[in-house]
């Protein structure tokens, strides 16, 4: 649930930037198109597989945690200026890995 939360977030915070910066650098629009869907195809993959039970879903979800923050990390590079509460989203994504990773999620996987 973590996961699917900092993923819609991440979405749309996104989506805002590359709708509003479009005009004055498109480059920066494209690689933040780029890893945003990187992002939500690991999440999204990762999540069915969690709840499939496949031992793989929990790695993709780390890698797209790790994406998101990457994308973040640029947004703060490059000077953008986001809402303060948009800097709760990173948070969300260290969250996400570290239950993702976390031993009880791999002891749930393997139904112990």
């Amino acid at each position: 649930m973590l996961a699917l939360v900092g993923c819609w977030a991440t979405s749309v915070v996104s989506t805002d930037l590359i709708a509003s910066w479009w005009h004055t650098d498109r480059l920066f629009c494209v690689a933040v198109g780029f890893l945003s869907l990187v992002f939500a195809g690991t999440t999204v993959s990762g999540v069915i597989m969690l709840l499939l039970r496949r031992p793989v879903g929990r790695y993709l979800i780390a890698v797209g945690a790790v994406v998101a923050l990457l994308t973040f990390g640029s947004l703060f590079l490059a000077g953008a200026r986001v809402p303060g509460i948009v800097h709760v989203i990173p948070v969300i994504q260290i969250a996400t890995v570290a239950t993702a990773l976390h031993p009880a999620t791999r002891r749930w996987l393997i139904g112990s």
